[in-house]
């Protein structure tokens, strides 16, 4: 299972997939289906190395779509919020949810502008969300919102107290009807563009972990954390 890069008539680098099955029709991805993969693997992978989930729902008539944080345990996706919050209230009340994630590799530049396009890995998540019940597995909830900013930061801070966990809901979106889509490689121009003097290539992105900035009130002697030096390739905890 999971995702190949190979070559075709009408997308020299289109992204082929041996999980051809939709886990619904609804799921199903339609506009260049060649580069689906309904594999969980690929899911998982995508979804664990994203940082900002984008969460649509439709409340008393009005679309919203709400940047988030998301973590995935198991087969379900976990989201978090204030309890009173509208996103939190509207999907524990049942309404249907579209979660989506986004990856980009790079821009892929082509010889004219309509060919023009990016490298990306992607995943759609629909479903109704559930509220996730009990002081202590809302407590391991937060806890893999957390690792899932920096691994091992959980065990390095002050855990939520009675009040926090009060405040805070979170919901779990199944995993049942999920797809990805992907995009790989260089850009697909006309043959007869291949001969214009334009330059056509792949411009690579990546996202980057810069020098650390302590916090200003950050009391005199406290070394950065074994968690955040690895985080950063600092090396030593003392970095």
């Amino acid at each position: 299972m999971g995702v190949v890069l190979e070559r075709g008539p009408s997308d020299p680098y289109r992204v082929a997939t041996m999980t051809a099955t939709a886990p619904s029709e609804r799921s199903r991805v339609r506009r260049a289906p060649k580069r689906a993969d309904y594999d969980r693997a690929t899911i998982d992978a995508i979804l664990d190395e994203a940082l900002v989930a984008h969460l649509g729902f439709v409340a008393d008539g009005q679309p919203y779509v709400i940047p988030t944080l998301h973590a995935r345990v198991g087969d379900e996706v976990l989201i978090h919020g204030s309890a009173a919050s509208r996103m939190v209230r509207a999907l524990g009340a049942g309404v249907p949810a579209c979660l989506t994630v986004t990856l980009i590799d790079g821009l892929v530049l082509a010889r004219s502008a309509f060919h023009h396009s990016m490298n990306y890995r992607s995943v759609v998540v629909l479903g109704e969300a559930r509220f996730v019940e009990g002081e202590a597995e809302r407590e391991a909830a937060l806890a893999a919102f957390t690792d899932k900013l920096v691994p091992g930061r959980w065990d390095e801070v002050r855990t939520p107290s009675r009040q926090e966990l009060k405040g805070t809901r979170v919901l779990a979106l199944p995993l049942t009807e999920a797809s990805a889509k992907l995009r790989a490689g260089g850009p697909v121009d006309d043959d007869e563009d291949h001969d214009l003097d334009v330059w056509a290539g792949v411009v690579p992105l990546h996202t980057t972990r810069g020098a650390v900035e302590p916090d200003p009130r950050l009391r005199a002697g406290i070394p950065l954390s074994p968690a955040v030096a690895a985080y950063v390739g600092a090396g030593s905890p003392s970095a």
